[in-house]
C-alpha cells in the first residue's frame, strides 16, 4: 500500500485509490479546486453535485451537495487542513469552516499528486477514526465510487 508523506498507511482504518492518469497534473489540481469543474465529476453518475463551495485556505470551507436520481440529497461540509499547490490537499469533515468541531466526523481526505511526464500519479487516501467506519465506507462502494469519479475527472479534462 502507498504511504502518504503525512503518515504511514493503516490498512485497518485507511482506504486508498492510486492510479497513474493520462492527464497533466495542473489540470487535475484545477479540477479539484474550481467549484464549477468539481461539480462536473466529483460523484459517480447518476448522482450529481448541485452545489459546491471551495475556500482554498487552511480552515476554509470545502462543501458539496450531491443529488441522487430520485431527488435525494446528501450535503457534506468540512474544512481544508493543508494546501500545497499542485501537490497535496488535506480536508476533513471532522472540523467545519474556521476549524470549528463538527457534530459528526466521517473522514479526512488526502489528495496527493505527482507529475509523471504528461500524466499524473494520483493518490487519494481517506482516513477514518476506526475500522468500523472504514468498513462502512468500503461497503458504501469507496473503490468503485471514487474510481468512477476519477474516470469522470479524466474524461472531463480530455474533452
Amino acid at each position: 500500500m502507498p504511504t502518504s508523506s503525512l503518515r504511514p498507511f493503516d490498512p485497518e482504518r485507511d482506504l486508498v485509490l492510486q492510479r497513474v492518469i493520462p492527464v497533466p497534473l495542473a489540470k487535475v489540481w484545477e479540477a479539484w479546486t474550481t467549484p464549477e469543474q468539481l461539480k462536473q465529476w466529483f460523484c459517480p453518475l447518476p448522482w450529481k453535485v448541485v452545489a459546491c463551495e471551495v475556500d482554498l485556505r487552511p480552515g476554509g470551507v470545502f462543501g458539496t451537495t450531491m443529488r441522487g436520481p430520485a431527488g435525494e440529497e446528501h450535503a457534506s461540509e468540512g474544512c481544508y487542513l493543508e494546501i500545497v499547490p499542485h501537490k497535496r490537499l488535506v480536508w476533513t469533515d471532522g472540523l467545519g469552516p474556521g476549524f470549528r468541531p463538527a457534530e459528526k466526523a466521517f473522514m479526512t481526505g488526502i489528495l496527493e499528486l505527482e507529475a509523471q511526464g504528461s500524466s499524473t500519479l494520483y493518490t487519494a487516501t481517506v482516513l477514518h477514526a476506526n475500522s468500523e467506519i472504514r468498513q462502512q465506507h468500503e461497503a458504501m462502494g469507496f473503490h468503485q465510487g471514487w474510481g468512477a469519479a476519477l474516470d469522470q475527472l479524466v474524461a472531463m479534462i480530455q474533452a
